[in-house]
């Protein structure tokens, strides 16, 4: 019963959203730049308005039809050529009427506008993106009868144009906006190549992605050029910043170098089980594994020392290369235990599981694509696919406690402690 009231409430919760409709006055009372965006959203009733929004620009430059007002009109019309407009991402073939003075033909504006509206058709852009091979979308789409454009390489190019500005736009980001606390690092394997993906941590929890490059995790130098240019698109660091990788030498040298002085390092504690555990028998893993995860579980920087201290010492006497594993890199998987905010946001922090989460989503966007041309293709994919789930990704849990994580990485690094006001940040954005 208890079972049956709770779907019931659920159920009950859910509401129909309200849609505004609009009336015959306020769309003639539109401005012409929005009246055509209008025009452009249905079908089939589209031909019905765009015919209209054409012969009511000719009549404002050629008068009414057979009229006898005994007016002087420099225009007037001429016949009707065949001609097309986009209609939801399809080209429709109509008859267009033209306008004609002594100049010579007098193009229509309105017409000009629904032929080629110059933005990215963003229904193609999401059906292509979310899984609508280019090859079926004719197929799958809602066509027209006569309708063009819906070709494989006609959607292919649009989707290209669309993921290559897309691209742009994640490479121009303007950092300076954003008051990041924190940077997840981890790389994306795209059949043979390695993308590094940078996603940051805002004051408020919210998770941005700041930039992405190709190259593999063990690659220093390019990595530290890759964070530089974060820095150069506004990325502030003057109060210190807590970076967590899954402990790649190259990637903490590379953080190191391109943050001086201005970083802490929160190695991933997944991975470094998974590395210790990796050395013992199948036999010894669970039980390993679970000691492991209970020493980093103690809340204090004392007590999970402690608890770490004895798994080293018990695994020099059955696999010192366990504890070799072990104890490299030990401290820096335990940097929230010694800021003293693992207890607030441990949960959120302790690993890369933003960043594998993210691995996950973009597995459903580009898993299909079973042969990748070139680097522009993976780029364009990986920018599309990350600025799409961007807005699904919730805040990290814990955000409340991060002002406690800011003062904390500030009094650890001796940076500045003046802290930059929502003012401060709209003005550099």
């Amino acid at each position: 019963m208890k079972t049956i009231r709770k779907t019931q409430r659920k159920q009950k919760g859910r509401t129909l959203k309200r849609k505004t409709v609009m009336s015959r006055e306020a769309y003639e009372a539109l401005p012409n730049e929005a009246r055509w965006a209008a025009v452009q959203a249905l079908i089939p009733l589209g031909l019905m308005f765009v015919q209209e929004e054409l012969l009511k620009e000719v009549e404002g430059r050629a008068g009414a039809r057979y009229g006898h007002q005994g007016e002087q009109r420099n225009a007037y019309r001429h016949g009707t050529n065949p001609g097309s407009v986009k209609l939801a991402g399809q080209r429709i073939g109509m008859q267009v009427p033209r306008v004609r003075d002594a100049q010579g033909e007098v193009p229509l504006q309105s017409y000009k506008a629904l032929h080629q509206s110059g933005e990215i058709d963003e229904g193609l852009y999401r059906k292509v993106l979310c899984g609508i091979s280019t090859r079926n979308y004719e197929a799958a789409a809602m066509a027209v009868p006569g309708a063009i454009g819906l070709g494989h390489s006609s959607v292919s190019n649009a989707f290209i144009e669309a993921s290559e500005n897309t691209l742009r736009e994640l490479k121009e980001r303007d950092l300076s906006k954003h008051d990041i606390v924190a940077i997840f690092l981890d790389g994306k394997s795209f059949a043979d190549a390695q993308m590094v993906i940078a996603l940051g941590v805002t004051m408020q929890g919210k998770k941005v992605f700041l930039g992405v490059v190709q190259t593999d995790t063990e690659n220093k130098k390019v990595l530290t050029a890759f964070l530089r240019e974060l820095k150069d698109r506004g990325l502030r660091t003057a109060q210190g910043l807590l970076v967590i990788i899954d402990g790649s030498k190259g990637m903490i040298s590379a953080v190191k170098k391109a943050f001086k002085g201005r970083v802490l390092i929160q190695r991933c504690q997944w991975h470094k089980r998974e590395n210790v555990v990796s050395y013992l028998s199948k036999e010894e893993q669970p039980w390993m594994r679970k000691r492991l995860q209970h020493a980093y579980e103690r809340p204090t920087y004392d007590e999970a020392v402690g608890a770490l201290e004895t798994l080293h010492a018990d695994l020099e006497e059955t696999n010192q290369s366990a504890a070799a594993s072990l104890k490299e890199g030990l401290e820096e998987t335990l940097t929230l235990h010694r800021l003293g905010v693992f207890a607030l946001i441990g949960r959120s922090f302790k690993t890369t599981n933003c960043l594998e989460s993210v691995n996950a989503m973009l597995e459903q966007r580009c898993a299909r694509i079973s042969y990748w041309k070139n680097s522009s293709q993976r780029h364009r994919w990986l920018a599309a696919s990350l600025l799409d789930i961007e807005p699904r990704l919730r805040a990290v849990k814990g955000f409340k406690h991060l002002p406690k994580l800011r003062e904390a990485i500030t009094s650890e690094l001796g940076c500045g402690t003046t802290p930059i006001s929502e003012e401060d940040c709209l003005m550099a954005a």
